[in-house]
């Protein structure tokens, strides 16, 4: 059944330009729930879909997915694309790898500490 609906809705896009048919099968091709976590924003000239994720701790999860994300895309929409950019903000892992002087510039009480040094 859901073969048929993918086909159905990729007949249905043929009228819609390549990025309004691929922002249309976002919800088929990664599901309800992962499609509510992030939108599509814009397909640029080397055929990479722009995607924002709404909360950084589902970036990875997305990240995961990308290359079967793309075939879906491609073959729900019947779009050409290269790849998907994910977008917003940071992952968990990035903040972990953020330099040690910037992380106690952020922390009051690593700052007062410093102070009464």
């Amino acid at each position: 059944m859901r073969d048929v609906l993918r086909g159905a809705l990729g007949r249905s896009l043929r009228t819609l330009s390549d990025e309004d048919r691929l922002a249309a099968a976002w919800a088929v091709a990664c599901g309800p729930v992962l499609a509510a976590r992030a939108e599509v924003l814009h397909l640029d000239e080397d055929r990479t879909l722009h995607v924002r994720v709404l909360h950084a701790e589902w970036r990875e999860q997305f990240w995961q997915m990308r290359t079967m994300l793309t075939d879906e895309l491609c073959r729900i929409a019947g779009v050409r694309l290269q790849t998907i950019h994910f977008e917003g903000q940071s992952s968990t892992r990035k903040s972990a790898r953020e330099a040690p002087a910037a992380r106690r510039a952020t922390n009051p009480a690593a700052a007062t500490r410093r102070k009464e040094r």
